[in-house]
């Protein structure tokens, strides 16, 4: 009974949010309160909140097909993420040997346990800010990027963010995410959209956009249910 309790309550709360008021005022509240984007993930994993809606369900469905996909075609051996997340995501790969990495160390707490009996899987925290790989210690011939880019806010971070996505790589980065420059600030204090791929033709000469799938549940046929972010496929030169 107490379970049929908590989710009952869980249903209420999401049909309240789903009242137009309710909703927009929610939203405010979360933008008064956002203090970066660091911040504000690891605040939500330890608030019991997950790393949302594209990495679970159909969408997840669809991530897991390209990529295990492209595994397997190109005999990946190694995988990097930037961005690991709660780990759900991860449940549906097929990597031969896999390295995670995230901001939050409470995600990485959650994967570290998820995972603890998979001797095919590390993970650490990663801070963009902190970050110097000399010695290339985080290496992997596909490195990935999933639903991160338009989440990190600061040009700063977004900056280095993708200088340690490309220069991990050794043959190539898979990036999911949107490619259009937003108008304006959104009322999600978190996201931040931008044209990235035409940052990266300028500062990656050395990587070609390879192929670009685009998503089987778009937004604008799927509306909330859908997602903005296509996959991005570079290949080193």
């Amino acid at each position: 009974k107490p379970n049929i309790l908590s989710q009952l309550k869980m249903e209420l709360k999401k049909i309240i949010l789903r009242i137009p008021i309710i909703s927009h005022w929610k939203r405010l509240q979360q933008k008064r309160r956002f203090k970066g984007s660091v911040q504000y993930w690891e605040k939500r994993y330890q608030e019991k909140g997950n790393s949302g809606s594209g990495s679970y369900e159909r969408l997840a469905d669809f991530k897991a097909e390209i990529l295990n996909e492209f595994v397997r075609q190109n005999q990946i051996r190694t995988v990097l993420e930037f961005g690991c997340g709660d780990g759900n995501q991860l449940t549906l790969a097929e990597y031969p040997r896999y390295t995670g990495l995230d901001v939050s160390p409470t995600a990485i707490i959650m994967c570290v346990e998820r995972f603890r009996a998979d001797a095919s899987k590390s993970f650490f925290i990663y801070d963009s800010l902190a970050f110097h790989d000399a010695a290339g210690i985080f290496r992997a011939e596909l490195v990935l990027s999933l639903d991160v880019l338009f989440h990190l806010v600061e040009l700063e971070i977004f900056e280095s963010y993708l200088k340690h996505l490309f220069q991990s790589a050794q043959k190539y980065v898979i990036i999911y995410a949107s490619d259009f420059d937003q108008d304006g600030q959104t009322i999600y204090r978190h996201e931040k959209r931008r044209s990235f791929t035409t940052y990266v033709a300028s500062q990656f000469p050395d990587w070609k956009l390879k192929e670009v799938i685009k998503n089987k549940f778009p937004v604008e046929k799927f509306g909330n249910q859908g997602s903005l972010s296509d996959f991005f496929i570079y290949e080193k030169l």
